[in-house]
């Protein structure tokens, strides 16, 4: 059992390893991206995405027909129900 090791073994042993340790870094960075998205935006940044009045977004809000939430008096929507909004406009 006296296998000897040659440098050619010990070299393409190198890159499988590199190419391993590239995979893992890339599915943690795209998984990184996905949480860094926020799933609820305040209203300036709706008013802005939307190019929309405060009292077009208040009326998203009076009307439910997106969600929202109120935190130490400033108001978050829901992206997605932002999205659907839109989308149902288009069919």
């Amino acid at each position: 059992m006296n296998e000897i090791v040659t440098k050619e073994d010990l070299r393409q042993f190198g890159l499988l390893l590199v190419d391993k340790i590239q995979a893992v870094f890339k599915d943690k960075d795209s998984e990184r991206k996905e949480t860094l998205e926020p799933e609820w935006i305040k209203s300036k940044s709706v008013r802005k995405l939307l190019d929309i009045s405060a009292g077009s977004v208040q009326n998203l809000r009076t009307s439910q027909k997106v969600r929202f939430k109120k935190v130490l008096g400033s108001y978050y929507y829901n992206k997605e129900d932002l999205r659907k909004l839109f989308d149902d406009d288009k069919h």
